[in-house]
């Protein structure tokens, strides 16, 4: 029987990332099922589902890029800033591709935007879009995003349709970055389509759809089954020298560096380090290569964060 691990789910438009984890909570016949990350409703691609003892490291994914591709419509601008939307305004479209493609290279590196008021971002302790349903109005605050890469892959300037690649800091809502485009170019615009084809080291090529997983045999199912210390591609590695030590980390001892050998240290991308908080974080291993969990290493002394037993 699966208990613990991560399964790459390729995940379908229509449905929620809640209703994906509902789906394999029952497939899997265990309780602790849950994602790294949602997708809206609309959006299709890679939606990493960690199950058993690997839903205690879903906070460790947190300095993991994404990388989407995302098309919009110039000229209209919906309620929701998607296609899905109420259309509240169109705008004819004067503008070049020169423009377009001036006008998303502005948004790479650190910049801010304020979350689409239909969203699951709390305020008060209550989802957006309860608000926004109920015509409340709330003040939604902006908030700093990193954007990594941004590029246009396809400007159809007839059809006044955009498509384009972004990789992107997690937080960062990709609806919001069409309808700023289209502000910045003066005739608005609204997402069509997204599809999330990375996130951190999980590609689409290598995603697995529900209909697959749901078919599939244990022995296959196993097989698609993902470690969970091999998907933490930010933290670095840590091997304890003796197995004597092994209880000794099991019962949250703190340990002195000299009985540890430091294989690998954590890898924060570089723009991301003022920010990260995994910047001291490594995966833990006995001499023989089993994954105890996760400390910090602080002033040689190795402190205990998540023990997986």
């Amino acid at each position: 029987m699966i208990e613990n691990g991560i399964l790459n789910i390729n995940k379908p438009e229509g449905w929620t990332s809640q209703d994906v984890v509902a789906k394999l909570r029952g497939r899997l016949h265990i309780r602790r099922v849950g994602h790294t990350g949602t997708l809206d409703p609309m959006a299709t691609g890679v939606l990493p589902v960690c199950f058993g003892k690997a839903t205690r490291i879903i906070e460790y994914y947190d300095d993991d890029f994404k990388t989407y591709e995302a098309e919009m419509k110039l000229g209209m601008v919906t309620d929701t800033l998607d296609i899905t939307g109420t259309v509240l305004e169109t705008k004819p479209v004067d503008v070049s591709e020169d423009d377009v493609i001036q006008t998303i290279d502005s948004f790479r590196g650190w910049i801010t935007q304020i979350p689409p008021k239909y969203s699951a971002l709390k305020v008060n302790g209550k989802p957006l879009y309860k608000y926004a349903r109920e015509g409340v109005e709330v003040e939604i605050k902006s908030r700093k995003i990193y954007v990594e890469d941004i590029q246009p892959v396809e400007v159809n300037l007839r059809e006044n349709r955009i498509l384009f690649r972004v990789t992107c800091s997690k937080g960062t809502y990709i609806r919001t970055i069409c309808d700023d485009i289209g502000k910045k170019l003066g005739c608005g615009g609204t997402m069509t389509s997204l599809q999330r084809t990375q996130s951190g080291c999980f590609r689409v090529e290598d995603a697995r759809t529900l209909p697959e997983i749901l078919e599939m045999t244990d022995e296959e199912l196993e097989r698609c089954v993902i470690p969970m210390d091999e998907t933490l591609v930010h933290l670095g590695r840590i091997e304890l020298k003796s197995m004597e030590s092994v209880p000794f980390y099991y019962n949250g001892r703190e340990i002195d560096t000299g009985y540890v050998n430091v294989l690998a240290s954590p890898a924060v991308p570089e723009a991301m380090q003022e920010e990260s908080r995994l910047g001291d974080k490594y995966r833990v291993y006995d001499p023989e290569g089993k994954f105890l969990g996760i400390s910090s290493l602080r002033e040689n002394t190795l402190y205990p964060e998540k023990v997986i037993r």
